[in-house]
């Protein structure tokens, strides 16, 4: 695929996201079967309430990470400086979108130079796993990170997507071997993260054991990127893959559950499906670290940079109600609480 044609699809993704329906609809993240004990006499001052975390190394002031989605284009550019704007001002954790087309094609490299605009943030280099398979080693892979001054590298696991993508990179083959290679060679940890479909406990199992040094479950329940292949697929086959499949995958709650039982000390994030603070407070509850989001973020810098504040102002409000209602002063009581039940 050519730099161009790359740089297309980045275009295609942001308007499709943005103006069609691509939202799971039979599969939903199931969060919704989880309820918190309510504390009528919590005991605290709401003030007070405290929802600092620390990720990677880094002081967060809530437990969000503004989840990848785009680079490359001139609304990517737009998007992305808004969207560091907001992570420096409120300390959020943020990824970029893929920035093999910026590798590809330098021209577009300024979409993703958001250090200036986010100095104390933790930003999130990305590239997707399979190029590793496609010429791309070492050198791409810190070329990524350096455009970015990144605190970590996103490896994104998408095979439903590439096979549901026109013209799409298969060769998933081999592909641990040299992942364990980059965790050993790079000077910042790597993030193994699924795109929408989740990651299972054996999954999580083996990038472990590769030497991953955070995963993003991505599940189920959010956007769905067989939809959005479908959405701009130029054959019929390809449209007809993208509906058969467009529910696929893991429940995301159910992924925090299985890879915080495979390994209790891995940094986590959950993302695929989350859109209010409740869904990142119950992620917390399920042993995340992290919630992460991305199409409620990505609408509201498509808006406005108001349209930003309001949303972090709310999310952030949505978490301390939810701690403030459960009797926790923090994050840490939270998950200790066992006060979040599955009526599943």
């Amino acid at each position: 695929m050519s730099s161009q044609e790359t740089q297309n699809r980045k275009a295609d993704h942001l308007r499709v996201c943005l103006e069609e329906d691509v939202q799971c609809r039979e599969t939903t993240s199931g969060l919704e079967h989880y309820r918190f004990t309510h504390a009528c006499l919590p005991e605290l001052n709401y003030d007070e309430i405290d929802l600092s975390t620390q990720f990677l190394g880094k002081r967060l002031n809530a437990p969000i990470l503004i989840s990848s989605m785009t680079g490359g284009t001139e609304l990517a550019k737009l998007i992305n400086y808004r969207l560091a704007t907001i992570a420096q001002e409120y300390r959020l954790a943020m990824g970029v979108g893929s920035q093999r087309v910026a590798i590809e094609k330098p021209e577009v490299a300024d979409s993703f130079q958001i250090r200036k605009l986010a100095p104390d943030a933790l930003l999130l280099a990305n590239i997707g796993a399979v190029q590793l398979n496609y010429h791309y080693g070492l050198e791409q892979c810190r070329k990524a990170i350096d455009l970015l001054e990144a605190d970590a590298l996103i490896l994104h696991l998408n095979p439903l997507q590439e096979a549901v993508q026109t013209r799409g990179d298969r060769n998933f083959a081999g592909l641990l071997e040299k992942i364990a290679l980059l965790c050993d060679q790079l000077p910042v940890p790597v993030i193994a993260k699924e795109v929408g479909n989740g990651i299972s406990a054996a999954m999580a199992k083996q990038l472990i054991q590769a030497g991953v040094g955070a995963i993003d479950v991505a599940g189920a329940g959010g956007t769905s990127w067989a939809k959005v292949e479908a959405g701009r697929a130029t054959d019929a086959k390809q449209r007809r893959l993208g509906a058969t499949f467009a529910d696929w995958g893991l429940p995301t709650a159910d992924c925090v559950v299985q890879v915080r039982e495979v390994d209790g000390e891995i940094p986590l994030i959950a993302s695929g499906g989350l859109r209010t603070g409740l869904d990142v407070a119950k992620t917390i509850a399920l042993g995340a670290d992290l919630g992460g989001l991305a199409l409620p973020f990505l609408q509201a810098a498509n808006d406005s940079e108001a349209a930003l504040h309001e949303l972090v102002d709310i999310l952030f409000a949505e978490i301390a109600t939810t701690l403030f209602c459960t009797g926790s002063p923090n994050l840490q009581a939270l998950r200790r609480s066992h006060l979040l039940t599955c009526a599943c």
